[in-house]
């Protein structure tokens, strides 16, 4: 089976409502591609590798979290977007991207999917949001269980991503209510902390996290930017994949960062 691309474009926007959201950059069909689509390759970021890697799968859609197109940035088609633009073009290939709605979405975005693989639940309603734009997701253990300290969260969350987390343990204690945002959600540290998290699970950390985990008593974990955003593109591809009866496939470009 097929769609077009403005099918393919409609449902991908009625499920992340892109319009709620002031962004970055814009979300919805960055490049546009062949008019019929049959597969959708998914993916983090469209970096040439992922590009070329969706070519070789035969993939007529790219859906991606980070686009090429960001805000303030420079507008010539030279050097690294000369070559990704190049061979999306010239092999027809249509890139979606979506950011913010992407962490946003309830059930499948980078935050819900990341929650359900570390066996969190937020709480229910407005009380499980915090931050800019109700991003971040507050909440506890599925099974209502406290982890022993900040050092068994951060063993829990190395185990299920498979890579080291990088911890600032602010207040040696049992750790109740949990924040998470995924990404470079550094700035939402703040806003988790008047949440009243007792830690705080994000992509990345920088200078001034250290110290405000230690002086607030709430522990940071860094996780990686790439890790923790994983999961969200895969699941709406999947989603819009089964309803409009296409194929689908995740293609995870390693990415320490």
């Amino acid at each position: 089976m097929s769609a077009t691309r403005h099918e393919l474009l409609l449902a991908f926007d009625l499920l992340l409502a892109p319009e709620r959201f002031k962004d970055y950059g814009p979300n919805g069909l960055q490049v546009e591609g062949r008019p019929g689509v049959r597969k959708i390759v998914s993916g983090v970021t469209a970096s040439r590798a992922l590009i070329e890697a969706a070519i070789s799968a035969d993939a007529d859609a790219i859906l991606v979290h980070h686009g090429l197109f960001w805000r303030g940035q420079d507008a010539r088609v030279t050097g690294w977007m000369r070559q990704r633009l190049g061979l999306l073009l010239g092999h027809d290939v249509n890139l979606y991207a979506y950011h913010l709605p992407l962490d946003a979405h309830p059930e499948l975005g980078n935050n819900a999917q990341l929650g359900l693989r570390l066996g969190l639940t937020a709480h229910p309603g407005i009380s499980g949001r915090f931050g800019d734009q109700e991003l971040g997701f507050i909440g506890g253990r599925d099974d209502a269980q406290d982890f022993a300290s900040a050092k068994a969260l951060a063993a829990h969350v190395k185990k299920v991503l498979g890579r080291p987390v990088a911890l600032v343990d602010g207040a040696p204690r049992a750790i109740k209510t949990i924040a998470w945002c995924t990404g470079g959600a550094q700035s939402y540290f703040e806003a988790a902390i008047a949440a009243g998290a007792d830690a705080f699970i994000t992509g990345e950390i920088s200078e001034p996290q250290t110290h405000l985990a230690r002086e607030m008593g709430v522990a940071y974990l860094a996780c990686g930017h790439h890790a923790t955003e994983r999961y969200g593109a895969p699941a709406v591809a999947a989603r819009v994949a089964a309803q409009l009866g296409l194929a689908h496939e995740f293609i995870d470009i390693d990415n320490p960062a």
